[in-house]
């Protein structure tokens, strides 16, 4: 008999290794980067922007890497920018969004009570990428979240579960693999689409009433796939996709949040929609 065991480590460690592979290369220095002006606990919101930003990473991601372009271009437009990191994992520095979905989301939920108590404001807008983008409605609908939130934007979210571009597909072949994905990262089990999380979060509905979500997804994306899985049904959602307003836009999943101005330029659109104007291939520019 084959020591699987053995045979499923490295099964673990392919589906480990090809989200890495998606991660912004910048990681190794995310405990010095500079954070250009966000996370300052002293920002006070102004009329024009009345709510502070949380932005929540990704999986692998953390708080300095993930929003290296995002955060001060949201900064320079007069907002209050937080980012937190959450899902850690024991040993593993750097790389978060690898602990339990649900617990993530208590993380969050803090976070947000501290930056709320200091900025003084009655509700925050939450911007996240990938799990960052779907992990917040576990937040919203279960722990008391859609009372404090405005507005949640996700950069391509994971809302109804990924297969990895048909990578998950190869677990049934391996007799246990996906116990041990649960056991050793479970933050990637629960994403996985069918799985118990994602059934439960979107039971009953995608949306909590009082919030208003914006989805803006691309069709290259190589991670939370197939991408129309990422799209929200509710009352107050409006689904986006990048191609839609510039043909030319070729980000994938990463470059969505990382570099994508045309992105940025949607997500300030979505934060102001009193103030929106077009976004086109032009709005790289802006």
């Amino acid at each position: 008999m084959l020591p699987w065991k053995r045979v499923l480590r490295p099964l673990a460690a392919l589906l480990l290794t090809a989200a890495v592979a998606v991660v912004p290369a910048a990681a190794a220095h995310a405990a010095t980067a500079p954070s250009s002006g966000w996370n300052d606990y002293s920002c006070k919101p102004s009329a024009a922007h009345p709510r502070p930003l949380v932005l929540v990473h990704g999986t692998l991601g953390n708080s300095v890497d993930n929003w290296l372009s995002l955060a001060p271009y949201l900064k320079h437009r007069g907002y209050c920018v937080f980012s937190l990191d959450y899902g850690q994992l024991t040993g593993v520095p750097l790389f978060h969004g690898l602990g339990p979905i649900d617990k993530s989301a208590e993380q969050l939920a803090a976070y947000v009570d501290k930056v709320l108590a200091a900025t003084g404001a009655e509700k925050a807008d939450l911007v996240g990428h990938s799990q960052g983008g779907m992990m917040p409605r576990y937040y919203l609908k279960f722990l008391g979240g859609a009372a404090k939130v405005n507005a949640l934007v996700g950069l391509a979210p994971d809302n109804h579960g990924t297969d990895l571009s048909g990578l998950t597909s190869l677990l049934p072949y391996f007799p246990g693999a996906e116990d041990l994905v649960k056991a050793t990262t479970p933050g990637l089990a629960d994403q996985i689409a069918g799985s118990a999380f994602l059934t439960r979060l979107n039971a009953g509905g995608d949306t909590v009433p009082g919030v208003h979500y914006t989805v803006i997804a691309t069709k290259y994306d190589e991670v939370a796939t197939p991408w129309r899985n990422q799209y929200l049904s509710g009352p107050d959602v409006r689904n986006v996709l990048l191609q839609d307003l510039c043909p030319l836009d070729l980000s994938e999943h990463v470059a969505i949040a990382l570099t994508d101005r045309i992105a940025f330029h949607e997500v300030a659109n979505a934060l102001d929609p009193a103030h929106a104007t077009a976004t086109t291939c032009a709005s790289v520019f802006s």
